[in-house]
């Protein structure tokens, strides 16, 4: 399908900021209103000052999903992509002014700043509805309001949540299709029932001035406006599944994460579950679909979510956990058949890209794709694009949306209702030094001041520069919808109600040597950190204590068919350098005195106790 090269406004028009009138749906398609009179009167509220030519109520139909397919591409919003190469594949492009999380725009809504924290941009509620309500009023006009009803988590779950989204957003409808069980479903999980996510989105005119993500976690309310980028109108993912989720957890005596799940299952089909936390550009989404190296022939890893876990205790002691999504909204940039096989299939086909170049062919491209750059292909802003401009063709934030049934290795209980037992907890960050590849907290209180103490260094394009250390607890920092002290010490508690609780266990895949190379090598190799964990979960190793936690034996740590790795650089990436620690417990230190008001005191009694072990 030949794309022609040039003006991003005259000759490829994708893609326009609104969704216009729907065009006759056929039969009864968009009109079919839930009975829940809880619902209908808020969405009547909401039909009234946002005043739109029409309402579609979605069903999540796969009728419903070819009729909107079929109006975002007449519209401009998608670009139907070479359906031979990349079957029910289509591409959008957002505003050059809105390609990612604005966290500076992003605000907990609280009676009091002390419940929304230090580390939380907060607006009182009132004031934040009213000047809201002031942008939404209107705001429809000329545009098609959609009512989309979801379910987060499997059908039947206690720990599942619905939410219904109100947006002027075709784009954002097609893809709460494939990151949430989009539909009649969530009516039927819902029943009468008026515990729902109240979530409203409206593009506006998408002045970055006039963009705001609101949450009112009282209220299970989230409003966003002014934004078109994914992690800013899906309002069920960060939104809901983090910000409310975490809020919810803390009422409620569950944990909202945004950790990845996993199960590992060896050659004697004994199969152990894993969740792990990473910052971005840690590899989260490499580890959730790991493919074991050859040398460890009969294991299996498969994937049950890749970016949020929603944790509860369960009737005999342990914590279950649950995947509240269905899809995947992940990084372009960087994933190839080296890094994530398994990703790669999953996006061959029923995804949708955004803001990633677009070849000749009407195949898409990026920077780390496994195909040598196009000679001449339009980049993210829809320009001509050559190997010699000084521009990446894709945007570094370019995205995926791709359904979870797509991966080759979905666990076959990623839609259990029950969810499954936790047995290992893992933090990871990027650290150069210091951080060993892999510890064992000694206990539940000293693995949440690993989790709380978490941090990657930025690169060279991040405010700061390169190797500054930006504290990111739990990876949570930019999600958690409350008190950043009253979530560890939520963590804390938590311990009382689990009776088998997880190990917590810390990693780092990017330490260097003096030569400035990685001293592991990472990606698949990293199946021999989680075999060991797997194996401290079920006794089988011994571990050797050092003053930040348990440590791997070498002659226990399975080193098969890893060629030329010695003890020496086993002992290298082990090291607890007692002068590089004491500088990291000076770091930990803006962290703890920014939340030190409500800073529970065990972490403080955890750091003192590392210190005088170091």
């Amino acid at each position: 399908m030949p794309l022609v090269l040039g003006n991003a406004q005259t000759q490829n028009p994708i893609m326009k900021n609104a969704a216009s009138a729907l065009r006759n749906p056929p039969g009864n398609l968009g009109r079919r209103r839930p009975s829940n009179e809880k619902v209908l009167s808020w969405i009547e509220q909401t039909a009234e000052l946002c005043e739109p030519d029409q309402i579609f109520w979605c069903d999540g139909s796969d009728e419903e999903n070819a009729f909107l397919v079929e109006q975002a591409v007449a519209d401009g919003v998608l670009l139907k992509l070479n359906q031979e190469k990349l079957p029910g594949c289509y591409y959008h492009r957002s505003n050059p002014n809105d390609v990612a999380r604005v966290e500076q725009c992003t605000f907990i809504c609280t009676p009091t700043e002390d419940e929304a924290g230090p580390t939380n941009n907060w607006a009182p509620p009132a004031e934040m509805y009213a000047k809201l309500h002031g942008m939404l009023e209107g705001s429809m006009r000329g545009r098609t309001m959609f009512v989309v009803p979801y379910l987060m988590g499997p059908k039947g779950s206690p720990l599942s949540k619905v939410g219904i989204e109100i947006t002027d957003s075709i784009y954002v409808v097609l893809n709460m299709r494939i990151m949430t069980r989009m539909g009649r479903i969530a009516y039927e999980h819902l029943a009468d029932s008026d515990d729902f996510n109240r979530g409203t989105h409206s593009m506006l005119d998408l002045n970055p001035e006039r963009r705001f993500i609101c949450h009112f976690p009282q209220d299970n309310t989230i409003i966003s406006v002014g934004s078109g980028y994914g992690g800013n109108v899906l309002l069920g993912k960060k939104c809901l599944a983090l910000r409310i989720g975490s809020y919810l957890g803390r009422t409620q005596h569950w944990l909202a994460e945004h950790m990845l799940l996993l199960c590992v299952e060896s050659p004697k089909g004994e199969k152990t579950y894993v969740a792990a936390a990473f910052p971005s550009a840690c590899g989260k989404t490499n580890f959730a679909m790991l493919i074991p190296p050859p040398a460890f022939e009969g294991w299996k890893v498969t994937t049950i979510g890749d970016d949020i876990a929603w944790m509860k205790p369960g009737p005999d002691g342990r914590l279950y956990a649950i995947n509240p999504e269905t899809g995947y909204f992940g990084v372009a940039p960087g994933t190839n058949r080296k890094t994530n096989p398994n990703a790669m299939d999953t996006i061959s086909r029923n995804t949708i890209y955004t803001n990633v170049a677009l070849k000749h062919d009407g195949t898409v491209w990026w920077e780390g794709h496994d195909d040598a750059p196009p000679a001449e292909c339009l980049d993210w802003r829809g320009n001509k694009w050559t190997p010699d401009s000084k521009e990446p063709a894709a945007h570094p934030n370019s995205r995926f949306t791709a359904p979870m049934r797509n991966n080759p290795a979905l666990a076959e209980e990623a839609d259990d209702p029950r969810g499954v037992p936790i047995s290992a907890i893992i933090f990871g960050g990027r650290r150069a030094t210091t951080m060993p590849l892999v510890a064992q907290a000694f206990n539940w209180s000293h693995g949440v001041f690993l989790g709380a103490t978490m941090g990657s260094e930025m690169t060279a394009a991040a405010v700061g520069g390169a190797g500054q250390v930006r504290r990111d607890p739990m990876a949570m920092l930019p999600f958690c919808g409350y008190n950043m002290s009253m979530y560890f010490r939520h963590w804390l508690s938590m311990r009382k109600r689990i009776k088998h609780p997880p190990l917590i266990f810390k990693v780092n895949w990017f330490r260097k040597g003096a030569d400035g190379k990685f001293l592991w090598p990472g990606y698949g190799e990293n199946m021999r950190v989680l075999k060991w964990i797997v194996d401290r979960c079920s006794g089988h190793v011994a571990a050797e204590e050092t003053s930040v936690g348990w440590s791997p034996l070498f002659e226990q740590f399975d080193t098969r068919g890893l060629d030329g790795f010695t003890r020496e650089q086993f002992d290298e990436l082990q090291k607890i350098d007692r002068s590089e620690w004491m500088r990291e417990l000076l770091l930990q230190d803006e962290l703890f005195f920014k939340l030190y008001e409500f800073l529970p005191k065990e972490l403080v009694f955890q750091r003192e106790l590392l210190m005088s072990r170091l």
